[in-house]
């Protein structure tokens, strides 16, 4: 992963250029961010939900291309967020999404994951910030009611996403909270009882804007060491 001042120098000057100057503020763990899956049905459902495919497909509406998926055909287990070098990249079309949705699925197979000793959907709050002032220009009208529309290039989407998942790495020296968590949730938290991260995906066509501050999911498949 490129460090995160290089991340911040790339940002800064795709914002120059006339990205919305949109930056990342803090991880959130919310009171049930973990969701046990069970079940190789259930699985790909949630492959399905997150890649807004099959059943799912309704919801992908023009912001879908601001979405960032984990793309690797390859990936093993290493240090980083225990996958080897995963790519993660924005899709512009139905078929871009089928072909990760069908890379997973081959990946799936290798990595022959337990439902009986564990695999979950970890969901947390990535929580952006706009410099005062700032929201006033991105303000419109859409149907009749009044939103934001947050103009940002590639880079500077791949850039959030590169500062949420290092957030989510560094939890404990960042401060986040999950004391609130149970014992063996807390585990996962500290990816103490993760052997391998199956999907991941930050989801940015849909969100929520309020009090300056913009929230979007970031969704983690786990499989796990222990139920």
């Amino acid at each position: 992963m490129e460090s995160l001042r290089d991340v911040r120098r790339v940002m800064e000057r795709e914002a120059k250029k006339g990205s919305c100057p949109l930056m990342f503020d803090r991880l959130e763990f919310g009171g049930k961010p973990f969701q046990s899956i069970t079940s190789e049905e259930k699985l790909d459902e949630v492959l399905a939900y997150l890649l807004r495919l099959r059943s799912f497909r309704q919801y992908a509406e023009k912001t879908i291309i601001n979405n960032v998926y984990m793309d690797n055909a390859k990936p093993g287990l290493g240090i980083d967020m225990l996958c080897k070098k995963p790519q993660f990249k924005r899709t512009h079309s139905v078929i871009d999404r089928e072909g990760i949705y069908a890379r997973v699925q081959r990946y799936k197979k290798r990595l022959q994951p337990d439902y009986e000793s564990g695999l979950c959907l970890e969901t947390v709050r990535c929580v952006f910030t706009l410099p005062v002032g700032e929201a006033e220009k991105y303000r419109m009208t859409h149907d009749g009611q009044e939103t934001y529309a947050f103009i940002m290039s590639n880079k500077y989407i791949l850039g959030l996403f590169t500062y949420c998942e290092a957030a989510r790495k560094s939890v404990v020296s960042d401060g986040v909270e999950y004391g609130h968590l149970t014992e063996p949730e807390q585990r996962i938290v500290l990816l103490e009882s993760v052997r391998g991260v199956l999907f991941q995906a930050l989801l940015l066509d849909d969100v929520e804007y309020a009090g300056n501050e913009l929230f979007a999911n970031l969704h983690t498949i786990y499989c796990l060491n222990e139920k």
